[in-house]
């Protein structure tokens, strides 16, 4: 009842109210009341570009980066496969001398293997004129939808999506030169045996997918994510309850990453506009709380990151390129 009566108290305050002072600090309680109550669930929501902040900071952190390096990057619930895609275009726009070999991982085989086709159907208004009816599109129709509240392809602009897609028919398929060096694997990443399977790299993506655990659930699986983070690395952990990334984070001495802090926090409208009446929405900045640097950073170099691997019996099938294993 009370949370009922704070959702509605909340609903019809003026925007002005909302943004004071007293209006966030009502929002907080709101947004504890609603972290602890609702029923949390994974989702496949996503977009392209969906955070043009962190793509635009990984080509900054990554330019120093000696000519004709080698980057080993992981993705962590990948879902659909348009986060991943979008930051390997991103990388490999700024930086093609570098050999990135990329893990992308997901628990569902299902979602994993429509990312890796990587065919999406494209609403009308993406669609070049002229396009065809849709044949036979069901199932890449049904996937590229699946917990969709808006179009996959919604951030993306007419030449961004031609960059990075061929567009036939309603269809956008990844451009070959986006798919290459990608090991695609069913896991999950709260299992040691997952940092045995991948290995040491030297950028770990964890981003949307920890804020559907309970605080318990993600506080664990953010720690052993960690582990597979090479010393002097980089962790990016959006999309998780502030709470139990601020309480890793000062445990585990990761160090923020303060450039581009705001902008990388605002940088999702869809999570900004979330909060405060649901579980994944995301908490205004503000700089007056005395741990605002470790709260509201989302990027963390890993200096003391755990290097041991724990033992774990463990099976992964023709880990390439082009297949999909089992963690």
């Amino acid at each position: 009842m009370h949370l009922s009566l704070a959702r509605r108290i909340w609903k019809h305050l003026p925007a002005a109210v909302r943004e004071s002072s007293i209006g966030v600090t009502f929002g907080r309680h709101l947004h504890g009341l609603v972290q602890r109550h609702s029923e949390r669930r994974q989702s496949f929501g996503t977009f392209f570009l969906r955070n043009r902040a962190e793509m635009k900071l990984i080509c900054r952190l990554l330019s120093e980066r000696p000519q004709g390096s080698d980057l080993d990057l992981c993705f962590l619930a990948c879902s659909k496969g348009a986060e991943l895609y979008s930051m390997l275009w991103a990388l490999r726009s700024a930086r093609p001398d570098l050999s990135i070999r990329v893990h992308a991982v997901d628990i569902s085989p299902e979602i994993l293997e429509f990312a890796k086709a990587g065919v999406y159907t494209l609403p009308a208004s993406n669609r070049p004129s002229g396009a065809g009816p849709e044949n036979g599109l069901t199932h890449i129709a049904l996937n590229t939808w699946i917990d969709q509240n808006a179009p996959l392809f919604e951030r993306v602009t007419t030449n961004e999506l031609e960059a990075m897609c061929d567009v036939q028919g309603g269809q956008a398929a990844i451009k070959p030169w986006l798919t290459e060096g990608i090991t695609w694997l069913v896991g999950d990443a709260g299992t040691p045996a997952m940092i045995e399977a991948i290995g040491p790299q030297d950028i770990v993506i964890a981003n949307r997918f920890l804020c559907h655990m309970s605080p318990d659930a993600a506080e664990g699986c953010l720690r052993n994510i960690a582990q597979l983070v090479r010393p002097g690395g980089y962790l990016f952990v959006s999309g998780v309850d502030l709470d139990v990334r601020t309480r890793v984070a000062q445990q585990m001495s990761w160090e923020p990453v303060t450039e581009m802090m705001r902008e990388l926090h605002d940088g999702d409208p869809s999570i900004r506009k979330g909060w405060p009446t649901e579980y994944w929405g995301l908490e205004p900045f503000s700089e007056s709380r005395p741990d605002w640097k470790i709260r509201y950073a989302s990027v963390f170099r890993i200096d003391l990151a755990a290097t041991s691997v724990p033992d774990a019996s463990i099976f992964v099938s023709a880990v390439s390129n082009t297949a999909v294993a089992s963690i």
